[in-house]
């Protein structure tokens, strides 16, 4: 029984309803000796209180997009069939467009919040590449099946999770094709396919979408065998010109790096509530090692790199959470690398799916902006506006980005 399935989540509603009645109907009537009397009562309590803390937690899991299966779970689900010492490329010296086509199967997505979401597929991608055999999750946008659109390609961007977090949760908990459509239709945002890979790869452990020989090959996994796969099923722009990543929490901290150390693969990033140092994450593989640490921190990528990556970045963040490393990095950038810092007050919100959902639709116009694709946008004024006082805004305009700093600073 799947972890986010309707009949998991009914089941537990069901024994719920029965633990609370047993106490009621029984208590009283229960027969025997004192002490198994006494056993039978706790066991009934114990029950009361196990079926109410697992469907508590089912809950919040299908709202927030946590794990998604038993095996994130409990920390036995493991996507890595070999990690291969791939280079500095992260290709092992193959060339990756002469690889043959490969078509993949999409079923529709099941799942907490897919049926919401909508047109959202899915497939089992086996990287040949990367070695990693997980999912990957593509939701095409309106005017891709219309016939005026036949011979278009259409830009990408790569939506990575928190941790822990499922890829659907882009779907689900923050519902970003379903904000994002009805302003495709309008040609207010660009038409983009959305593609969310799985990036939790290894039992109980942050990947930092590193390569590690031996371990995991995770940044190949999502740079490579994730966008091969794209370009060999469906009308996609090529990289770098029509390519974009974007995460929040630990995956904001991987949208950055994957940007910054390929900016041959990715013309932008939008980071969301991220970090710089991997040890912003506990669990980080990368944090564990100091010369792999240093070596993923984007801060330090740009510092020491040897001529600054064409790359554009969007970070959002709150005083404690983003903010500072999104400045640091504007502090560190020189042309071309381009960093828009976008300050969200405490007052909109802590580190949850509420902050990010009203994210998306500013965070998607900016992309449009950058990748170029300005036959399908509108002016993008007031992206960050200088004013008003954002004094009686809601969260979620503070949240957005709508509301001006100095406001919400009068605010909290």
């Amino acid at each position: 029984m799947s972890l986010t399935g309707t009949a998991f989540l009914y089941t537990l509603i069901v024994l719920a309803a029965v633990a609370v009645a047993l106490p009621l109907l029984l208590w009283s009537r229960l027969r025997g000796p004192r002490v198994l009397r006494a056993v039978a009562r706790v066991v009934m309590l114990l029950f009361a209180q196990g079926t109410a803390v697992a469907l508590v937690f089912v809950l919040v899991n299908n709202a927030n997009n946590l794990y998604d299966t038993w095996g994130d779970l409990l920390g036995t689900g493991d996507h890595v069939q070999q990690a291969a010492d791939l280079g500095a490329d992260g290709t092992g010296g193959i060339s990756v467009n002469r690889l043959p086509k490969v078509r993949q199967q999409f079923t529709r997505a099941q799942g907490a919040g897919m049926r919401q979401a909508g047109g959202v597929r899915v497939t089992q991608l086996q990287g040949r590449v990367s070695g990693v055999n997980a999912e990957v999750y593509v939701w095409l946008p309106p005017q891709y099946d219309r016939p005026a659109y036949r011979h278009h390609r259409f830009p990408v961007v790569e939506l990575l999770p928190g941790y822990p977090g499922s890829p659907k949760s882009w779907f689900g908990s923050l519902r970003a094709n379903n904000q994002l459509a009805p302003l495709m239709r309008e040609g207010k945002v660009a038409p983009f396919i959305l593609v969310a890979p799985r990036t939790t790869l290894l039992p109980g452990i942050d990947t930092g979408c590193a390569n590690v020989p031996g371990t995991v090959d995770a940044d190949s996994w999502l740079s490579v065998d994730v966008p091969k796969m794209v370009m060999d099923n469906f009308r996609a722009l090529p990289a770098p010109k029509g390519w974009a990543v974007a995460g929040y929490s630990a995956g904001a901290h991987c949208a950055v790096k994957l940007a910054v150390a390929h900016p041959d693969r990715y013309r932008a990033a939008v980071s969301l509530s991220g970090y710089n140092d991997p040890i912003g994450e506990r669990d980080s593989l990368t944090a564990q090692d100091p010369a792999l640490r240093r070596s993923t921190d984007p801060y330090l990528m740009l510092a020491r790199a040897a001529a600054p990556p064409a790359v554009a970045l969007y970070l959002s963040g709150q005083p404690g959470d983003g903010y500072q490393a999104a400045l640091a990095l504007q502090r560190e950038a020189k042309a071309p690398t381009a960093v828009h810092v976008v300050y969200i007050p405490k007052s909109a919100g802590g580190h949850t799916m509420a902050l990010w959902r009203p994210q998306v639709i500013p965070a998607f116009r900016w992309l449009t902006t950058q990748l170029d694709q300005h036959r399908a946008t509108t002016p993008l004024k007031g992206l960050t506006p200088p004013v008003p006082s954002s004094a009686g805004s809601t969260r979620e305009a503070l949240a957005s980005g709508t509301a001006s700093r100095a406001g919400a600073v009068r605010r909290r």
